[in-house]
């Protein structure tokens, strides 16, 4: 194979050769020692070998690495900040998408379009499922213009289907920055205080074609207090760092304005905006005032005859009745259209606090720790345990995928992670399920977690077992 690179680089002309090399070192182009060194077969870049990462198994497959893989990259999306912090559960967000003909190349597959609209379906599943008291509207950019979508509303069928309709139009003209982003501060306009004004903006393209002064649009944005995080598909554009670094000045830029890498990097950002946004104190940022919000909690009924419901003015069966005024709505998560009465679910209140008092990260347990604890199997799902390194039988593998892939993704050598509170061990499927769904640990939930957690109180308080009072009570 070296032979035949020197014959045909011989065989090119010296002009040829400096149009085409690639420098390195202290060669100048076009020079007798540059074009010595690329006649001995040099290279002019870099080859990464990512098959020297993999590593077989004793069963000679390639299973245990990408075993390895898989867990670090769910890890690596659980190890967060889990400080809690002052966040506003009650969001109003508006997701201004770029409809122009930028978005028809192919760098992302099938088209920008195409995985963009598939993955703004996802995103507004996702975004009800984290924050079910909020307001979510979709606005698009196209020909200069900005198109409403689908108005603010607490019903993800209502996006999903008008998201679901733009896959039958295409993308085209320019899209206009100004004009989407003044129809989102126009729909952010009658916000409450107690919620947040945010603009997630997916833009494709690398010019705006605006009417106006689009400086004069931001400094309104940050006189109504809306942020804006961008993630462009594209190259950055000097516009939109302008843009986040005016309506984010807690933030810097490179946080909430992003490019992706690839497709699943490009949804992992859209998916991060899903966690609400901290609160700060600031000269540009809506003040934090204590305030004391009245709701109602009405239950679901079912009438006999349809009736109009006063959101949509539709004949329907079954609703919700303000508690205050008496007026039908179709469902929860909005104000009353006649008294402005916010409409509630209180288990959705219940599960939108989770963002305030996030569940802890559990530690990675290594291998001394797991054989001293008397657990084979996980707390969970009762998913077997190895006994010790030896029984694994791609102990050569995991090893080396704990030195390349899990330093500092958070991989467990053993496969256990334990809870701080109670000490239990669990799987890592377990780990994602607790902390991304449930967010709650089943340990510290169980009878004997709280048993536990009750005992380390008592010997925090200086209260001896049995000097006192005895519990009788049945926790199971």
């Amino acid at each position: 194979m070296a032979e035949s690179d020197d014959e045909y680089i011989q065989d090119i002309s010296d002009d040829e050769l400096d149009a085409h090399q690639v420098t390195r070192g202290a060669a100048a182009p076009g020079t007798k020692a540059s074009r010595q060194g690329l006649r001995r077969g040099q290279q002019g870049w870099e080859v990464t070998r990512t098959w020297e990462h993999v590593v077989e198994g004793a069963d000679g497959t390639i299973n245990s690495t990408v075993e390895g893989l898989l867990q670090a990259g769910k890890r690596k999306r659980r190890l967060e900040d889990t400080t809690p912090i002052q966040r506003g559960i009650f969001r109003h967000l508006i997701l201004l998408i770029d409809l122009s003909s930028a978005m028809t190349e192919k760098d992302y597959r099938p088209t920008r379009y195409l995985l963009t609209l598939r993955y703004a379906q996802e995103f507004v599943t996702e975004f009800f499922e984290q924050n079910p008291i909020s307001q979510l509207g979709v606005i698009g950019m196209r020909d200069g213009l900005a198109v409403r979508v689908s108005d603010m509303s607490g019903n993800p069928s209502d996006h999903i289907g008008r998201l679901q309709a733009l896959l039958k139009e295409e993308p085209k003209g320019h899209p206009s920055l100004q004009n989407g982003l003044e129809m989102a501060r126009g729909a952010l306009f009658d916000v409450p205080n107690h919620g947040t004004r945010e603009v997630l903006i997916l833009f494709g393209s690398l010019l705006t074609s605006d009417p106006g002064d689009i400086f004069t649009t931001i400094t309104a944005l940050c006189t109504s207090h809306i942020t804006c995080t961008i993630i462009g598909l594209a190259a950055q554009v000097a516009i939109c760092r302008t843009i986040v670094a005016r309506t984010n000045p807690h933030l810097s830029p490179s946080e909430s304005y992003t490019v992706p890498l690839s497709e699943p990097h490009y949804r992992d950002l859209l998916m991060r905006a899903t966690t609400p946004p901290a609160m700060h104190n600031g000269p540009t940022s809506q003040p934090i005032k204590p305030t004391l919000i009245m709701m109602g909690f009405p239950s679901r009924i079912l009438e006999p005859a349809p009736s109009l419901c006063a959101c949509h003015r539709l004949p329907t069966r079954g609703g919700y009745l303000c508690t205050r005024c008496g007026t039908k709505v179709c469902d929860l998560g909005k104000d009353c259209p006649v008294c402005k009465l916010k409409l509630v679910s209180s288990t959705e209140l219940a599960r939108s606090y989770h963002h305030l008092f996030p569940l802890q990260n559990w530690t990675e347990v290594p291998w001394q720790r797991a054989t001293a604890v008397d657990q084979k199997n996980c707390f969970a799902c009762t998913t077997e345990f190895p006994l010790d390194k030896g029984t694994r039988r791609d102990s050569m593998a995991m090893s080396v995928r704990n030195v390349r892939v899990g330093a500092g993704n958070g991989v467990s050598e053993s496969g256990r992670y334990e809870c701080g509170n109670c000490g239990r061990h669990f799987c890592i499927d377990c780990d994602v399920f607790a902390h991304e769904v449930l967010h709650n640990c089943a340990g510290c939930l169980s009878s004997e977690g709280m048993l536990a957690a009750r005992e380390a109180e008592r010997g925090e308080n200086g209260v001896e077992e049995n000097g006192g009072y005895e519990e009788a009570m049945d926790l199971g």
